[in-house]
């Protein structure tokens, strides 16, 4: 009895760790035949994308496609997203090579033995971030240093396809600088078919979306299926190429995938070298680190427009979970994919089913049509490649953020050439700093406002920007940042020179409305303050301190050692001071009876 009451109360908590089940207990059979169109949509542009992502990569054609199996179902089954497809996607895979080509030459068993683990310590690092309930550091990687990184790395992708693109073959080289310079000397070498293959390829896939929508809205076909659709550019021109190169016999003449060993992936364990796995453990935090802030703001985006929220500590779980799987069957890291989790949403995917869809595809192209894909044009892929990574590239936004906040401006494009001239890591990590440093430099340099009362309210505003109440005698000033050791002594520096420029000031009265951290150099500044205004004879009172930061005032011994008091809100404190002035201006009763003797 008591084993299966404990297995019952067991299971009510599974569904907080695998949101799969309850959503398939709650499944609806018109669901599937959404989810059905959606997975095999999805299927067939997953297919010719992670393959063209594996040679970007570095890995064998069949790594890619094996990063769409387990870790695409083991997110279905994890995730808290609904749309979002997780498997191959372009900026992991530049990270990975920029990162695996140092220690071994690419299409290797030793640079696939590094990238499985790169996936497994990127997964347990997701993992660490859960468990500590340290997903928050995440925010780390802000909107500017995102964007410059990921526009960087558009640029280093399309630069890096410019071999297969042309068909002069370069040795090693992934910074852009030093592969531009070793083609440029050798632009004679362009293989004219090569290239005709890949201009022709580049042409179909930007013309391909529009065409297709224009025909199928003549037809009269709903925007949101018309829309999943015309994404299917990928799968055509890769198909069309396949059947011009095998009908024409110019498998020879061009460079093509090659063969593709058909079956379904075993288990592969990463090997184990402490030295090897030190040295990429600050690229697989990075990745990881990345690929979840990427994956976190598309299935944000998706999960906005059907007015539902995605759980982030679960995709972390979900996103550990995916990567690790990834480790043990010969794939490379995975993250949410914008393209394929745009096209599932627009072709109608309701929920994970249509990943599991997705998967389906995958194993029967494993299965049976490995052989088809043989005599693909690499030059076809680097196409594919190109015109993914356009899409990811956003530039048009410069002039809106310069007007609101240049900061972010000079981050996003500091990020962005630290990542072309410096690397990938160095970049990154420097944007972070960057966007660390201008936070720092801007809260160092809080803002002070003096309020008062607005008319018969008890409400305190600045005296700048509204008509309010003030005492002669009460300096009331409110700090509008948290209190640290980065502005504790301007803080200190202004109050005092305020209150000193101020005749007649007897209190100081600091607002700490706006403070949600006070560390212990600030609360020395404090003490400090205090005794410092005591000497000029004004006593110092804080109002409005909130309920966290009590204890730490109480601990620090300035509740006992402020001259003046602590109290509730700035209303009761200036009734407080007001009572204070009036009792003060109050005559004496020997004032009073001096007045009516007799002269």
């Amino acid at each position: 009895m008591r084993p299966a009451l404990w297995f019952k109360l067991g299971l009510r908590e599974w569904p907080d760790y695998v949101p799969l089940v309850p959503l398939l207990q709650n499944y609806k059979s018109e669901d599937f035949s959404h989810d059905l169109t959606a997975g095999l949509v999805v299927g067939m542009i997953t297919i010719p994308q992670a393959v063209a992502y594996a040679f970007l990569a570095g890995v064998p054609p069949q790594s890619g496609l094996y990063a769409c199996l387990v870790p695409m179902v083991l997110y279905a089954i994890f995730g808290s997203s609904r749309q979002l497809v997780v498997g191959p996607v372009a900026v992991a895979a530049l990270m990975v090579a920029a990162t695996v080509s140092q220690y071994a030459p690419r299409y290797s068993e030793a640079y696939l033995g590094i990238t499985l683990i790169i996936c497994l310590q990127a997964g347990i690092f997701l993992w660490i971030l859960r468990l500590s309930r340290m997903g928050g550091l995440v925010n780390l990687l802000s909107h500017p240093v995102i964007s410059g990184f990921v526009n960087a790395a558009a640029i280093l992708i399309i630069v890096s396809q410019l071999p297969a693109f042309t068909g002069i073959e370069v040795d090693g080289a992934i910074e852009p600088f030093t592969l531009l310079s070793a083609l440029l000397p050798r632009l004679v070498e362009i293989q004219p078919l090569t290239l005709a293959f890949a201009v022709a390829s580049l042409v179909f896939l930007l013309a391909f979306p529009a065409i297709a929508r224009g025909i199928l809205a003549r037809l009269k076909y709903p925007n949101a299926q018309a829309s999943a659709i015309s994404r299917l550019g990928p799968m055509a021109v890769a198909l069309l190429s396949i059947i011009v190169v095998w009908a024409a016999g110019l498998g020879a003449s061009l460079d093509v995938v090659g063969e593709i060993p058909s079956g379904l992936p075993g288990i592969t364990i990463p090997p184990f070298n402490l030295e090897l796995w030190l040295d990429v453990l600050p690229a697989s935090v990075i990745i990881a680190l990345v690929s979840y802030v990427e994956s976190y703001s598309i299935g944000t985006t998706l999960a906005a427009r059907k007015l539902t929220r995605i759980n982030a500590h679960q995709e972390l779980i979900a996103l550990g979970a995916a990567n690790i799987g990834a480790a043990f069957t010969g794939a490379y890291p995975v993250a949410g994919s914008f393209s394929r989790s745009s096209v599932n949403f627009s072709a109608g995917g309701r929920t994970p089913v249509s990943s599991l869809v997705c998967a389906v595809v995958v194993i029967l192209a494993l299965l049976f049509l490995t052989g088809i894909f043989s005599v693909l044009p690499n030059a076809v892929l680097s196409a594919i490649v190109m015109v993914s990574v356009i899409g990811l590239m956003d530039l048009k936004t410069t002039r809106e953020h310069w007007a609101l906040q240049k900061h972010d401006v000079i981050t996003e494009y500091a990020t962005l050439f630290m990542v072309l001239f410096l690397g990938v890591e160095t970049g990154l990590i420097g944007g972070v700093l960057l966007s660390i440093a201008f936070f720092i430099r801007s809260s160092s340099r809080p803002n002070i406002t003096q309020v008062g009362r607005l008319g018969d309210t008890e409400h305190f505003r600045s005296i700048k920007r509204h008509d309010v109440e003030t005492l002669p005698h009460v300096l009331a000033l409110r700090v509008d940042e948290n209190i640290y050791f980065g502005n504790a002594v301007q803080i200190e520096d202004k109050f005092l020179k305020r209150s000193q420029r101020r005749k007649g000031t007897r209190h100081l009265l600091m607002v700490c409305s706006s403070v949600n951290l006070i560390d212990a150099t600030g609360m020395q500044m404090l003490h400090r303050l205090n005794s410092n205004l005591k000497r000029a004879d004004i006593a110092l009172s804080l109002c409005d301190v909130k309920g966290t930061l009590m204890p730490t005032v109480e601990a620090s011994g300035l509740t006992e050692a402020l001259t003046g008091q602590i109290f509730f809100t700035a209303d009761r404190a200036m009734k407080h001071f007001e009572q204070e002035l009036e009792a003060q201006q109050k005559p004496t009763d020997a004032e009073i009876n001096g007045r009516q003797d007799p002269i």
